[in-house]
């Protein structure tokens, strides 16, 4: 089964990028990231939806 995942960045906590993952036995996404804000590339880990 599949679910939507934000991406949130790290330093300015903003959701970015929404995405699909696996649910099953997946480990929490982390993926590095081009954030609009502060216009350089961070880590953005997964937030759920909401």
């Amino acid at each position: 089964m599949r679910e939507y995942v934000w991406l949130e960045c790290e330093s300015c906590k903003s959701r970015n990028y929404r995405t699909n993952k696996e649910t099953r036995g997946a480990d929490r996404l982390s993926l590095k990231k081009f954030c609009r804000k502060e216009r350089k590339h961070t880590v953005h880990k997964e937030s759920r939806k909401k």
